[in-house]
């Protein structure tokens, strides 16, 4: 693979979350379990769609003291695939008041649910293109 490009398919994709907070290390202000989505999925992360944090879980979402616990409904999987993973950066949607892009990356995934995501990735990629004709 030329150097730059990803080592993963990713896909633009919208797909199910529901994520919930974690940390071993401090008390997680927010405690709640949260429903989300993904609009971008690869094998090595994801950009969730969430609520925007308050301030104090942001700055320690930042820093790594807290990571996400992750449910992602693949689309005719029946059990959620679970990951966790920590928040690389923040992205804000203008167009979506009260929601941010947090961007994820999977940190602990057992092995079976990393092969659905990438199943998943590629069998959505090779829809993408033979929908466009390129297949």
């Amino acid at each position: 693979m030329a150097s730059g490009r990803r080592s993963f398919v990713k896909v633009s994709v919208d797909v199910p979350v529901r994520y919930k907070f974690l940390s071993k290390t401090m008390d997680v202000p927010d405690k709640d379990v949260h429903e989300g989505a993904t609009n971008n999925l690869s094998g090595t992360g994801l950009v969730l769609i969430a609520k925007i944090p308050d301030g104090e879980t942001l700055v320690h979402l930042l820093t790594n003291e807290i990571l996400v616990g992750l449910n992602i409904q693949i689309p005719s999987q029946g059990e959620p695939v679970k990951a966790l993973g920590n928040v690389s950066y923040i992205e804000a949607f203008p167009e979506m008041p009260g929601k941010c892009g947090l961007n994820v990356r999977f940190l602990d995934m057992p092995k079976e649910d990393s092969d659905q995501i990438l199943r998943y990735t590629i069998r959505a990629q090779i829809t993408k293109k033979v929908r466009r004709g390129e297949a």
